[in-house]
Order: C-alpha cells, then structure tokens, then sequence
C-alpha cells in the first residue's frame, strides 16, 4: 500500500498582547484564529496582564499563558515559540514594543519571539495620538516596514479618556485580514514553503446558473468558499492562479497572483477550462456544476396565465432540460487524446449518498468514470458544507493509493491538505 500523504497540520500562530487599555480586543481576535483551525500560543506583556489577566488568555488558547522567559527553559521556549511560529502577531502593540522589536531589544518572552521569528509578523499599533506622531515611532515603523514586518496603520478615533485621533486599534477583523494578507503574500513566506512556485493553477469555484428567462435560473447552493480558498492558498505557495468563478457568496480575492474570469451557464465555464487547459500544470474543478439545463430559454419573463376573469389558473410551464456537458470528463479525454501528462485534473464530488449507496461508494464510483488524478469528496444538504466555513472532505486517488479524510476544519487548512497531495505528485 502506498504511503499515506501527510495531512497538513494547523497553522502556529503567536499573539502577541502588549499592556495598552486595548488589549481586551485582543480576544477577539484570538477567536478568529482559533475558530479558523490555528494553534495559537498567546504571549502577553508583563503589563498586558493587568489590562487582561493570564486565566482569560489561557481559557481562549486552551493554553498555559506567561509571559516570562524562564518558565518552561527546559524547552528553550524563548528561542522555539518564534523559530517554529507561522506568524506572530502583535495587537495591541505599544510604543515601548515598536521601539524594542526596532531595536532588537529581548527583555521578556515577547521581545524574544520577535527577534527569532523567521515567519510573518504583524504588529497593530495603538497608542495616544502625540507618541504615533512622535519622530522616534515614525523612525521606528519605518525601520521594522524596511524589514519585511508588516505594521498597520491605527484606525482614527476615540482614545482613552477624552482624546481622538488616529492612534486607534484596528477592529480586531481587520487585524485578521491584514495577518492573512501577510500570509498570503509569496515573498512573506520562507522559500521552502513554495512549492507550487512556476506552475499554473486553474480553479474554479461556486455554483452556476442555467438561465430560464431573463430573470429566473436553475442553481444550487453553493457559496464559492471551498474554490477560493484552494485558490488563495495556492497563490500563497507560489503558483500563478486562475479563479474560474461562478455564482460566489463572498468577495472575490484581491491577489497579484491571481487572475480572476466570472461565468454564470455551465457552458460558459466549459469555454473558459477548454481554453486555459492548455497552459495549465494543474486544473482544480472545485465548482458545483449543473448537470441539467432547460432546452430553451425564454427571452421574456415567463408570467402566470390567468383565466378569462382576470383569476389565477392552476397552470404552469412545462420547463424541458437537456444534459450539460461533462466538464471534467472532458478534460480527462483531451488530455489523453492529445497524449500530455499535463495538467493534472482534480475533481470534486458533492454528495449526499442514497438508499443503497454511501457518500464514498458514489465518490469512488465516480473517480472511475471521470478518470481524473484525484477526487475530492464531500458530503453536501442544507446546512452541511455549502455555506459553511468548515468542510470534512476525503482524497480520493487513481493511482489507488489509500484515501486521506482531512476535517473536520477550516476550507482554507482544506485548501492546504489537498495541494499537499497535489504538490507531491506535480513535482515527482
């Protein structure tokens, strides 16, 4: 039996806490990460625990909290929290931690994870008006920015006591978005985690729409998150990325490396796959294609009938659909007849299992029929997976290989068990 594909293990995060009357935001944004799947160490300040106490910290991690170097010296804590971080973020970060983290000062556990960290670091400012303004903070952010850290701007406001003015801690999802922007980012990322560097990754994503007339349509439910999540976390691993996408219930991600072409009719996806298969090393079907679609679409609003009484009748439309084409067979069959190895075809099957079958038994009859390299499994209804911000999927493989189930967790931890499969077969 073939081994088994490592399933990709939760994100490392540290959060950073520094002693501003901020610092209860803090936790919020700690629930974020942790609610997204990430194993998060929170690394307050010696101050920061009198705005917040270690109880509440330790009660959100499920982590024992400290901010002291010596406890835990054993495992060299100081040294090994920021060399095996992820990320490190900083919220509230004070004018005392801006300056000691320019300045490569290490006094306490915090100051020692910046200086080690070899990761993305975000550091959220707030502090009164005069001390962001003052020429040696300005000096300081310009020093840390110059290094590749990412500093963000404090939101404008209202500050302690009667005090306004921009110094502010951004909202804690801000905070979030900035911290995953860091992430995202190729050259935020040490080269070894690139390993899709060089190739082209076409994905698409969300449902699509067989039009009845010009307002009416044939959907499904899909939201578009699983796609773009695959989508984003192969841009943050190097690969140029086209998003295919179709009806989507989220916005679209704004990414140097990836491209972004909207369809509505399973014919128009059809068009735009057949035109990228060509330079694509990888194609990702992720979206919740229709298999049907009416005959004839009507070219004015189809309206009620009414009798000759001006009443409603009973009657309605006999809507007749015709089969859409198989997308992802189709990529299998030109891939073959045009003898290419390339690109390697992934696909997704969305199931909600019968009487007589389960959701894998569909799942590996249709890896047969389809005849891709992998296929993604998942069970699907109302309220399971469309919509939702955590999916539990399972790999299937042609090679015959043993399955991999990855999940329950986030679409995006998801995203990254299955390009880990998709890297290592890509780059034997």
């Amino acid at each position: 039996m073939a081994d088994q594909p490592a399933i990709a293990r939760p994100r490392r995060v540290v959060l950073g806490v520094g002693g501003g009357i901020a610092a209860y935001k803090a936790a919020s944004l700690l629930r974020r990460f942790t609610e997204a799947g990430d194993d998060v160490t929170v690394v307050p300040t010696e101050a920061a625990l009198r705005f917040v106490g270690a109880p509440t910290w330790s009660a959100l991690s499920g982590k024992a909290v400290t901010h002291e170097v010596f406890d835990g010296v054993e495992q060299v804590r100081h040294v090994a929290l920021g060399q095996q971080a992820d990320l490190v973020v900083v919220a509230p970060c004070t004018a005392n931690l801006l300056a000691k983290a320019a300045h490569g000062l290490a006094d306490d556990l915090l100051t020692n994870v910046l200086l080690t960290a070899r990761c993305p670091v975000v550091l959220a400012p707030a502090m009164h008006t005069e001390m962001w303004q003052h020429p040696a903070t300005v000096a300081n952010v310009a020093t840390l920015r110059a290094r590749g850290v990412t500093v963000i701007d404090p939101a404008s406001g209202r500050l302690t006591g009667a005090d306004s003015g921009p110094g502010r801690l951004p909202e804690p999802e801000d905070i979030h978005a900035a911290a995953l922007a860091a992430l995202a980012d190729p050259t935020s990322r040490p080269a070894e985690d690139l390993d899709l560097d060089g190739l082209v990754v076409v994905v698409t994503a969300g449902g699509t729409r067989e039009p009845l007339d010009p307002v009416r349509y044939l959907g499904n439910r899909s939201s578009g998150k699983q796609g773009i999540a695959i989508a984003e976390a192969a841009a943050a691993r190097g690969a140029r990325v086209v998003l295919v996408a179709g009806a989507v219930d989220i916005p679209l991600p704004q990414h140097p490396r990836i491209e972004t072409r909207r369809i509505e009719s399973a014919l128009g996806l059809q068009g735009e796959v057949e035109e990228l298969r060509a330079r694509a090393d990888v194609v990702v079907m992720a979206a919740a294609v229709a298999d049907f679609r009416p005959r004839s679409v009507a070219t004015a609003k189809i309206k009620k009938t009414h009798a000759e009484d001006g009443r409603d009748d009973d009657s309605a439309p006999t809507i007749e659909l015709v089969r859409n084409p198989d997308i992802l067979a189709g990529l299998v069959r030109e891939r073959a007849r045009a003898g290419a190895e390339r690109p390697y075809i992934v696909g997704f099957a969305a199931e909600t299992g019968d009487a007589e079958h389960s959701v894998l038994e569909l799942g590996q009859d249709k890896l047969r029929r389809k005849g891709c390299d992998l296929l993604v499994v998942n069970q699907v209804g109302v309220g399971v997976t469309f919509g939702q911000d955590d999916n539990t999927v399972t790999i299937l493989r042609q090679d015959g290989a043993a399955p991999v189930t990855v999940g329950p967790a986030s679409k995006t931890r998801v995203s990254h068990a299955l390009l880990d499969v998709i890297a290592a077969e890509v780059r034997r």
